[in-house]
């Protein structure tokens, strides 16, 4: 199959649709085009009165001025609002456009024309309410990979009427060459991400974007629903910081600001997302809704257990280690200056009568040890990298350290400033997070007092515990909850999104698994459910 590329933007440009595909095996006959609208279109940083409109449009020339028309009916009897915008290959042809004047709380359709008076899919967004809310649902998502299976979770949540907003937590891409992570035999249905290598440059990211845009299922969420989107590590680089990444050598791929700032730019051309690295949404009184960053901007380097299994004496490395730089103060995910933003946000929050303060964190913050016996549960064909970081994980569980540094179970000074300024605050906490691919419910604790709930969702199509261990999951769950005080409930096993309800006076959240990623299907049911009550802190 020959592949067109665009000469101006080296960026594959898409199909037409919201049916069509536009990367190999996905590719329904000869629809590669050179301009034109390509991957749909797309909303987001919603409020009361306006919205962020997105599409891609190529042009023939070198640059295209698009319109955008905004209607409260499918047939744009009456245009309501509108705006118009230049874009070109500096900017990968994408368009973004915020529109205002609109009324709170309203479902709108909207479409952009292009120069020739050709029109993009008609997209549905719904702006946030004002004031007195009663009741409003948010589709929270994390951990695409393309390669691993169908994006059946976007589907079934496009779908649904009552989620209001979309939520993305981060690794809406991944950044691996075709063969790693999955390997080419794990690959469903020739699910293989553009380009082929692993994404250094900004045509890489560029392109690796325009290859995820082609899924039907998510061009079909982003049409429907608007969007609140961050980024976690795999937009950039596994493992990310402020600094560097473990997927980055400096020696082998470059200078690491330079594929930061890569990352970065094509992320923020391809996302309906404004340009603020952090800020906070009001719900109509009924929650503000925090985005946070987390990994690229004031993040430092995560502590990694490896050297202290290559010293003399492991145990006595990892106490020192423990009683030591682990609880060094000046460890930070966020950075200090979005630190005190965050505290007074919350403050604000709650002297403003908003029921519930909703904080979406890319990593989980809830703590959680590995269970003694976890050595038992791998395959006995678990590689030797998978049996390492198990066994790794059993020595630190007994020196009361967790198995994963890289969350906020490595910044644990940071996350007792957090979960203080929230009692302080007298916040009704609610934390979401993703990047573990499992699912999780935490009441999260200071200082031997309630702080919050943590709802931590599964993976769209990452592949979880299940993928080298060889019990029963109700046994790893088990465990799980019973060697960890703040961990309720668990799964390790399935992939889908979580379903959160906000209503005045209680939170719940459903964890929807859908049966199957090997085939597209919209088939899901609720696998668990937890509430928790405003003033409780911890779940019903």
């Amino acid at each position: 199959m020959t592949i067109r590329i665009d000469r101006r933007s080296f960026v594959l440009t898409g199909t037409l649709g919201l049916g069509a595909w536009a990367i190999p095996g996905f590719a329904q006959g000869p629809n590669w085009i050179v301009d034109g609208f390509t991957h749909s279109v797309a909303s987001g940083e919603p409020g009361p009165d306006s919205m962020l409109l997105w599409t891609r449009y190529v042009g023939k020339g070198d640059s295209a001025k698009l319109k955008v028309e905004v209607a409260e009916s499918a047939d744009f009897a009456r245009v309501v609002a509108g705006g118009e915008a230049i874009t070109g290959p500096w900017r990968d042809w994408t368009s973004k456009i915020v529109v205002s004047g609109l009324k709170p709380g309203t479902r709108y359709h909207y479409r952009f024309v292009a120069p020739d008076g050709s029109f993009s899919p008609v997209g549905q967004t719904r702006t946030l309410p004002e004031g007195g809310a009663a009741r409003f649902g948010i589709a929270v998502f994390s951990c695409s990979n393309l390669g691993f299976g169908y994006f059946n979770a976007y589907g079934h949540a496009a779908a649904r009427d009552d989620v209001d907003l979309a939520v993305h937590l981060g690794d809406y891409i991944y950044e691996y060459p075709q063969g790693n992570y999955p390997a080419l035999d794990e690959v469903v249905a020739n699910r293989l991400q553009l380009p082929a290598t692993e994404i250094l440059h900004l045509a890489d990211y560029r392109l690796r974007y325009a290859s995820y845009r082609s899924d039907p299922d998510l061009q079909a969420l982003h049409a429907a629903k608007p969007m609140l989107i961050q980024w976690d590590d795999h937009e950039s680089a596994n493992d990310s910081w402020e600094g560097g990444a473990q997927n980055h050598t400096p020696g082998k791929e470059g200078d690491w600001s330079i594929r930061r700032a890569a990352a970065m730019q094509a992320w923020r051309e391809w996302m309906p997302v404004s340009d603020e690295p952090w800020k906070s949404y009001e719900i109509g009184g009924l929650a503000t809704l925090f985005r946070t960053e987390t990994r690229l901007l004031g993040r430092t380097k995560p502590p990694s257990a490896a050297p202290f299994f290559g010293a003399a004496d492991p145990v006595a490395a990892l106490t020192a280690f423990r009683d030591g730089a682990w609880q060094d103060p000046a460890m930070t995910m966020m950075g200090w200056e979005q630190e005190a933003w965050l505290a007074a946000e919350l403050a604000r929050s709650v002297r403003a009568g908003t029921r519930w303060q909703l904080v979406g964190f890319g990593t989980i913050m809830g703590k959680s040890v590995a269970p003694r016996q976890a050595m038992e549960w791998l395959k006995p064909d678990a590689s030797e990298s998978s049996k390492r970081y198990v066994k790794a994980g059993v020595t630190m569980a007994a020196l009361g350290l967790p198995m994963n540094l890289d969350n906020w179970g490595g910044y644990p000074a940071a996350r007792a400033r957090f979960l203080k300024a929230a009692q302080a605050a007298n916040a009704n906490l609610v934390v979401i997070a993703g990047d573990s691919h499992n699912a999780w419910a935490y009441d999260l604790a200071q200082d031997g007092k309630p702080a919050g709930v943590e709802f931590a969702g599964q993976a769209v199509t990452s592949p979880g515990y299940e993928s080298s261990i060889g019990v029963d999951p109700e046994i790893v769950a088990r465990a799980l909850v019973e060697t960890n005080p703040e961990l309720k409930w668990c799964d390790t096993s399935r992939r889908g999104y979580m379903a959160l309800t906000l209503t005045p006076d209680s939170v719940r959240n459903d964890w929807m698994f859908v049966d199957t990623i090997k085939q597209r299907t919209a088939a899901a049911s609720i696998g668990h459910t937890a509430t928790v009550a405003r003033g409780r802190n911890m779940m019903a």
